[in-house]
């Protein structure tokens, strides 16, 4: 069993920047892949952003470029750096860890992007 908590959400202008962590309880160095979806009210999840195990980023169209998604495996730590946040960005981010034939998720983390 792996336990995931993410910190780092909150209330953020448009255009501000916010940066997601995503601690395991157990080391990642194994998992194939680790990243972040999002939940807005009313809208499906969507996939923001993996990382494979050997560190190959992936994106959704609506954030490349401005987010970045990166892996300690050191520290069991996924992160997700947030620029020019957008009010349409505004969910429930949640991170995921796929390993040892199982998806492990966190609780979540608010961010909104509001004026």
């Amino acid at each position: 069993q792996v336990q995931l908590v993410e910190s780092g959400g909150g209330l953020v202008q448009p255009g501000g920047s916010l940066r997601l962590s995503c601690v395991a309880s157990r080391s990642i160095s194994s998992a194939y892949g680790v990243g972040w979806y999002r939940q807005a009210p009313g809208k499906q999840r969507e996939l923001v952003a993996s990382i494979s195990s050997n560190s190959n980023p992936n994106y959704a169209d609506a954030v490349k470029g401005r987010f970045t998604i990166a892996r300690d495996n050191a520290e069991n730590t996924v992160f997700l750096q947030m620029n020019s946040l957008k009010p349409e960005d505004t969910a429930v981010y949640r991170c995921y860890a796929a390993m040892r034939g199982s998806v492990y998720w966190g609780q979540g983390t608010q961010v909104t992007v509001s004026s």
